[in-house]
């Protein structure tokens, strides 16, 4: 699967939208347009919006290149600032832009999503823009499902939902019922823009390793009130057979990208 996910991702793709998005610094709207386009540059994962560079309601003035090498695939943990694309940086109103050489992207300029407050149409968009190519299937199973941490029974059912979600590990997610020892709230919060909002548990060895959306987004109602489980940290048996953790490095992609 890494490799997979970082060929796929090795080369710049934009894909139009045919959405209202605006751009807000405080109580500035610095752009509002129906000409953005979502951006992957070579080797992120994520998309970020474009916007034509006639359409920002603020001056574009060049900023220094910050010349920063980063191996493998570039989840949203990596700054902005470190571009795997032609072009140049530049500052929209003090925040951090990148106006675009791709010739079919000229005109454009990319813009840091943490620095602004989005909306598409008139909702809101948290986290990063979503991909259009993004799935999230949601399916109950009647296969037994064991979940151990460090030899311990932490949770046993038959009644689970698994999530197949694109380009990720298949998750977990449990009735509370069916948990078999004492769940402490913790404070930590996490956002998916697929499933929303995180909210996380703590068991005695174990620090927010389980998970569950209260209010998820539309997309995942069916996990509402389930409890989700980091397969990276527990020993999963799915059919009474032990399943294989996920490797490091995409376990790293799925803590910054999703969170969970």
């Amino acid at each position: 699967m890494r490799d997979l996910l970082q060929a796929a991702r090795a080369d710049l793709r934009y894909e139009p939208i045919d959405k209202r998005v605006r751009a807000s610094a405080g109580a500035d709207t610095l752009v509002d347009t129906t000409r953005a386009v979502l951006l992957w540059e070579p080797r992120r994962i994520c998309p970020i919006y474009a916007v034509p560079a006639d359409e920002i309601r603020a001056e574009l003035e060049p900023a220094e290149a910050i010349h920063e090498e980063v191996p493998g695939v570039l989840h949203p943990g990596i700054p902005f600032s470190v571009h795997t694309a032609a072009g140049e940086p530049v500052t929209v109103n003090g925040h951090a832009g990148f106006r675009l050489a791709d010739p079919e992207l000229a005109g454009y300029v990319a813009l840091d999503f943490d620095a602004f407050d989005w909306l598409e149409e008139d909702d809101p968009v948290k986290g990063h823009p979503r991909d259009p190519y993004h799935r999230v299937d949601v399916h109950q199973t009647s296969r037994p499902v064991r979940i151990e941490f460090d030899g311990t029974l932490v949770a046993e059912s038959s009644r689970a939902r698994l999530v197949f979600e694109t380009q990720l590990p298949t998750r977990f997610y449990l009735p509370r019922e069916d948990i078999r020892v004492p769940l402490r709230p913790s404070e930590q919060r996490t956002y998916c823009p697929y499933k929303g909002e995180a909210s996380y548990f703590s068991f005695d060895g174990g620090e927010n390793l389980i998970w569950c959306y209260e209010r998820p987004l539309p997309d995942a109602a069916p996990l509402t009130g389930l409890l989700g489980f980091w397969d990276e940290r527990f020993e999963i048996q799915l059919d009474g057979q032990r399943r294989e953790r996920p490797g490091s490095e995409l376990s790293q992609v799925m803590l910054e990208e999703f969170g969970v």
